[in-house]
């Protein structure tokens, strides 16, 4: 009838099989394996009736009230798990790997296609993902000062044949206070976890890995605390440029924005600012003064950086000085330093 397999092999086979997530539409958006489709047994409201049957009342009260709401839905989800099968081969999980992934996973075989179960289901997903956070790898941060382009440098870094990951793309945000500015809904927190080892999962753990200097929040989600402690045990190599240079980069990248999304944004810090710099931030962004604006803003986040960069002294492996805003010329200079190092 169907498969188990382990969550290992569940993933290896996810490679080149669909994977179809039969949880309730409300457990799936608050994480889910990427690029898993959701053909839920029972949508939120019937799953909480069921749930309620099953503790309140007894297994089989549970069962009978789950076969009335799937009764006139078994059609549907045939036809949209065949849609989704490319080879009749699947792989199912629901949150234990127990009924519902048993129960689908029947209707699908009799229905002619082959499904392969996840064992202990996604929840097994998670606490193997905790694990393998846990692992070694090889890592080096990439630090400097707000407006430094690390994340050019990251992407330029790796178009040279370096492993990198993303935070700030993986959480759709840049960081500061202006991070959510031009970006995508940011992802749950459960989710970024996903997405991370999604990128995770496939490095070289002979290789080094890059990764971005961040605080331990990135905007609304949290990097893993396993991760977080490796990074902050990892060689630093920073940027250095002048504050000119930083100030034209953020003019380009944040002056297009309009007038109450960048006051908004500045509200954020007007503690850290001081009440004076804030309203003279503001006034300057609504005359379109945007350098005098940004210098104000950078009197901040330059001071937090120099507070954590000291913290960080044991661990710096070295400095790129970068004399203008050629994000492969600083690149190649990392990667010089990295090629001369013995990590």
């Amino acid at each position: 009838m169907h498969t188990k397999v382990g969550v290992s092999e569940f993933l290896n086979m996810s490679i080149k099989l669909p994977v179809i997530d039969v949880r309730s539409p409300g457990e799936y958006e608050k994480g889910h394996v990427p690029d898993a489709f959701n053909i839920p047994l029972f949508n939120d409201t019937e799953r909480s009736e069921v749930g309620k049957k099953y503790k309140q009342v007894s297994r089989e009260e549970a069962v009978y009230t789950g076969l009335e709401f799937v009764g006139t839905k078994l059609v549907s989800l045939i036809k949209h798990a065949k849609k989704i099968a490319g080879k009749n081969e699947i792989l199912i999980h629901c949150w234990r790997g127990g009924m519902r992934s048993e129960n689908m996973a029947w209707l699908f075989s009799v229905a002619g296609l082959k499904p392969y179960i996840l064992t202990g289901g996604y929840r097994a997903y998670r606490q193997y993902i905790r694990k393998k956070l846990s692992e070694n790898q090889k890592m080096v941060i990439l630090g400097g000062k707000t407006g430094s382009g690390k994340t050019e440098i990251l992407y330029e870094m790796k178009k040279l044949g370096q492993q990198i990951i993303d935070l700030e793309g993986l959480a759709n945000h840049k960081g500061s206070a202006f991070g959510a500015l031009g970006q995508e809904i940011q992802p749950t927190n459960e989710q970024f976890t996903n997405n991370l080892f999604n990128v995770w999962k496939d490095l070289d753990p002979n290789k080094i890995v890059w990764i971005e200097d961040e605080s331990k929040n990135i905007g609304s989600v949290s990097i893993p605390e396993e991760l977080y402690e490796k990074m902050n045990k990892a060689p630093v190599i920073v940027v250095e440029m002048t504050k000119e240079l930083r100030v034209n980069r953020l003019m380009k990248e944040y002056a297009l924005f309009d007038t109450k999304q960048l006051k908004q944004s500045i509200m954020k810090i007007q503690k850290r600012l001081g009440g004076l710099n804030t309203q003279n931030c503001i006034k300057l962004v609504h005359e379109k003064k945007f350098e005098k604006a940004i210098n104000i803003s950078l009197s901040y986040y330059d001071k937090a950086y120099n507070f954590g960069l000291d913290k960080k002294k044991k661990r710096i492996a070295g400095y790129i000085r970068a004399e203008d805003n050629s994000s492969v010329i600083t690149a190649r200079k990392i990667i010089d330093i990295e090629n001369k190092k013995s990590w």
